[in-house]
């Protein structure tokens, strides 16, 4: 059930088709008071009535006007009071600070063809990689998400190297970090002016995943252990993962990769309204 008197925040919004071919927001809202999750629909003429940057991930709402469907366990909204909103991400110069964080890192790479690889795709790719979130829903899900996600990474490898690095190549490391979720540029849309995300027309149809992405153009490079490193991030087969680490023999620098995404993903700021606290 839902009530008119709380405060909802926006966790997920996203619209789809419906049989008889109109469109169907589909929106999911956590109540601040006891963190219930509300499922709700949209119909297509409600949703014309409302300026899309409401159904921003963090932002704060009120259900003014709703039925709830006992049958679908879903509430069907007709009103919705917008109560705060959430930032859409990064400004501008804290984006160009953590660029110049990336940039550091790259030049932490000693092996000049690996350095130069990483640098000339970010290069080329800078002005979409620099407000691309890391994810739809589960972390970094805001302007400049995977811009912070990916820091994240290579200072998180940063910490642990000196703990390994007798037994692995810290170039590789640094460069899995950095380009792990390079594909995710190609994979999703962000809405600069809304904030809303979404999946890139045809890119799952094409390439299936931004590991898929990422494995395919080191390999093409020649950097094999990046490769595989980046195949392997995901952890698990069924979590997207073209290397399962439950596999016999596995290269101890792929579970390194795998748990530094994963403590960046999990501890990393889930939207802009965290990013405020």
């Amino acid at each position: 059930m839902f009530n008119t008197e709380d405060t909802y925040e926006v966790v997920i919004f996203s619209i789809g088709d419906t049989k008889a071919g109109t469109k169907m927001g589909k929106l999911q809202l956590r109540n601040t008071v006891d963190d219930s999750v509300l499922n709700c629909i949209l119909w297509e003429e409600t949703l014309n009535r409302f300026d899309a940057k409401i159904f921003r991930t963090g932002n704060l709402v009120r259900i003014v006007s709703a039925s709830f469907n006992e049958k679908y366990n879903n509430c069907l909204v007709s009103a919705l009071e917008l109560i705060k909103e959430a930032k859409l991400g990064l400004e501008a110069a804290e984006i160009e600070q953590y660029w110049s964080k990336l940039q550091s890192y790259i030049n932490k790479i000693e092996k000049a063809e690996l350095r130069t690889f990483v640098a000339n795709l970010f290069e080329e790719n800078k002005e979409k990689f620099k407000i691309m979130p890391a994810a739809k829903l589960m972390h970094h899900n805001y302007i400049g998400g995977l811009l912070v996600h990916t820091v994240e990474c290579a200072q998180f490898a940063e910490l642990n190297l000196p703990a390994f690095a007798a037994n692995i190549n810290s170039d590789n490391i640094y460069a899995a970090c950095l380009l792990h979720d390079f594909g995710k540029i190609f994979e999703y849309t962000i809405d600069t002016e809304t904030g809303l995300i979404d999946y890139a027309p045809g890119f799952r149809e094409t390439w299936i995943s931004h590991s898929q992405y990422g494995f395919c153009i080191c390999m093409n490079a020649g950097f094999v252990k990046v490769a595989r490193m980046i195949a392997a991030h995901h952890g698990r087969a069924d979590w997207g993962a073209i290397i399962d680490l439950s596999e016999k023999d596995i290269e101890p620098e792929l579970y390194l990769i795998h748990l530094i995404d994963n403590l960046s993903a999990k501890f990393g700021k889930i939207n802009t309204r965290l990013l405020e606290e």
